[in-house]
């Protein structure tokens, strides 16, 4: 999803004329002019927009905007521009009619609006390849998508569906992640120990196995990450059903029984302090990766184990598909 900063640089480009701050919180969907005003005395300080007194207003203008003067040499930041993703989401937001768009329209819209830039030679393949694998993860991992795919190459959003059908899939699937993590809280420490092995041979680790349970410095699994056939990468890693955080002394005991050439995972059914986080990223020492509770169920939802999904198709009348109208 697209900053607050993004999305106001993104309006601001597509209207040279800049805006006040009633009107920013109007097209940003905000309740409040406050908010519009400490965005852009923010981006105005980091030199992104300028803020000018006109008719009696404070209006903000786009300092890269098409058409507006820059210093000579000047080019516009890399982090002005949208991902594509978000870029998809602003166009499809930003119609006059409401309507589903073919992937290769929005890119164009996109490009011409200002707000994406590539290199690439099809630059229209790239937008449908990332629209399309960010629905798929997070349909896999029982998230509502961003986008709808009803028709081929046509792109929508998820919530102009009706209100209900979104909300009775979110509150849905929520209950389920509840469940599941409620489920892994119950498993004794065997078929917890069990389960994260199945989990990493789904993600793609081989020569995975279970240690011993005692004499191995708490390492519960040992396996090897393959990525792409040629990388191999030894995992130490340690389990941790528990309710409360896990802290900094873990990762010392995980880091200090690693063995050559491994690096280390912690997963647990909990979170972890932010000592421990700090500990884990310390660039001098070796990298111990963390999965805490919410990321667990996620992952296991995306590789369906201990879920399966159920698949409808939602039908309208005829009438009611003005707002989908796809483009002739």
């Amino acid at each position: 999803m697209a900053s607050a900063e993004d999305r106001v640089l993104a309006y601001l480009r597509q209207h040279q004329e800049g805006a006040d701050d009633d009107d920013l919180a109007a097209a940003m969907g905000w309740s409040y002019r406050q908010r519009a005003n400490q965005v852009c005395k923010a981006m105005a300080q980091k030199g992104v927009v300028e803020r000018k007194v006109v008719d009696g207003k404070i209006r903000s203008f786009a300092l890269d905007a098409p058409g507006l003067p820059t210093s000579e040499g000047s080019a516009v930041p890399i982090s002005a521009y949208l991902s594509f993703t978000d870029a998809a989401e602003y166009v499809l937001e930003n119609q006059v009619q409401r309507r589903l768009l073919h992937y290769r329209d929005i890119t164009e819209r996109a490009l011409a609006a200002g707000v994406l830039t590539s290199t690439g030679r099809t630059p229209e393949a790239t937008m449908y390849s990332q629209i399309h694998a960010e629905v798929q993860r997070q349909t896999k991992r029982g998230e509502v998508p961003r986008f709808t795919k009803p028709e081929a190459g046509f792109i929508g959003l998820t919530r102009w569906l009706p209100r209900g059908v979104v909300r009775e899939i979110e509150a849905q699937n929520q209950r389920v992640r509840t469940k599941l993590h409620q489920r892994l809280l119950s498993l004794d420490p065997i078929e917890f120990e069990a389960l994260v092995a199945r989990l990493l041979s789904a993600l793609g680790f081989e020569e995975v196995e279970l240690t011993p349970a005692k004499g191995d410095g708490g390492i519960d699994v040992r396996g090897t990450l393959v990525v792409g056939e040629v990388i191999r990468t030894r995992m130490a890693v340690q389990v941790k059903r528990w309710k409360h955080n896990v802290h900094t002394p873990v990762i010392q005991q995980v880091r200090g029984s690693l063995g050559a050439h491994e690096q280390g995972l912690i997963i647990t059914t909990s979170g972890f302090s932010a000592g421990a986080r700090s500990e884990a990223e310390r660039a001098d020492a070796t990298p111990v990766a963390l999965m805490d509770g919410s990321q667990l169920v996620s992952v296991l939802i995306e590789n369906d184990i201990g879920v399966r999904r159920d698949s409808y198709d939602l039908i309208k009348l005829e009438e009611e598909s003005d707002d989908t109208q796809c483009p002739d």
